[in-house]
C-alpha cells in the first residue's frame, strides 16, 4: 500500500483498498505500453474499469499516481526481502545481499512500470535519484541492521547508500546490455559489493599474541 503522503485520501474501506490497488495496476500496465507522456488519469481510469472521479479521489495528476506507484514498488521490495530473510537465523551479509540483489532483479524483470518509475519517480527521465536512492537506502538500514547485528547508525547509512548507488548505476548499466540484465556485468557487481561490504561489515581479524 503506498504511504499516505503520496494520496490525497487514504482508503478507509476495502472495497475503496482494492479500487485503489486497481487503479495502480492499471498506471503499472500503461507505463509500458505508453510511456508517461500518453499517459492520462482518464486512460488509467478506462484500464481500471473505475470511474474517473475515483482516481481523482487517490490522485491530483497523473505525478501523484508515479510516485504512489514508486512508493508500493519500495514497500513490495522490502517486504519480499524480509519474507526471504525470516526464519534462516544468522547467515551473515552475504547471504542478505544476494537476497537484496535478487529482489530487485526480479522485480526488474517482471514488475509492470518498473523501467520507468522502480523506487522514485524517474520522470523526465534523466532526473537525479538522490532521493529515491536515499530512500532506499534508509529502509534497508532499517530492515537489515538487526539481521546483521549492527547499531542503524549514520556510518552504516552512509555504507548502504554508497552501496545503493553503487549497484543502482551499475544494474541499469547490466539492462542496458541485455534485457534481462548482463549476466556477467551482474557478477562483476556482486564482486564490488561483496569486496566493499567486507571491508566494513566483517569483524576486524584478531591481532596476533606477541610472544
Amino acid at each position: 500500500m503506498p504511504h499516505p503522503r503520496t494520496l490525497r485520501r487514504a482508503p478507509v474501506q476495502r472495497r475503496s483498498a482494492e479500487r485503489l490497488t486497481r487503479i495502480l495496476d492499471a498506471c503499472a500496465e500503461l507505463l509500458d505500453e505508453a510511456g508517461y507522456d500518453e499517459l492520462t488519469t482518464r486512460t488509467v481510469a478506462e484500464r481500471a474499469g473505475v470511474p474517473i472521479g475515483s482516481v481523482y479521489r487517490f490522485f491530483g495528476n497523473k505525478r501523484q499516481m508515479a510516485d504512489a506507484l514508486a512508493q508500493r514498488n519500495l514497500e513490495r521490495f522490502t517486504d519480499r526481502i524480509a519474507d526471504r530473510l525470516r526464519g534462516t537465523g544468522d547467515r551473515g551479509w552475504r547471504y542478505a545481499l544476494d537476497a537484496v540483489i535478487g529482489e530487485y532483479l526480479h522485480m526488474k524483470r517482471t514488475a509492470p512500470g518498473f523501467s520507468l518509475v522502480d523506487f522514485g519517480n524517474q520522470i523526465p527521465v534523466g532526473s537525479p535519484r538522490t532521493g529515491p536512492n536515499l530512500r532506499v537506502a534508509d529502509r534497508l538500514t532499517d530492515l537489515l541492521s538487526g539481521y546483521l547485528g549492527r547499531t542503524p547508525d549514520e556510518d552504516l547509512r552512509r555504507t548502504f547508500l554508497v552501496a545503493v548507488e553503487t549497484a543502482d548505476t551499475v544494474i541499469h548499466l547490466a539492462f542496458r546490455m541485455a534485457p534481462d540484465g548482463d549476466a556477467k556485468v551482474i557478477e562483476e557487481l556482486r564482486g564490488m559489493l561483496r569486496a566493499y561490504l567486507a571491508g566494513v561489515l566483517d569483524p576486524p581479524a584478531p591481532e596476533a599474541e606477541q610472544l
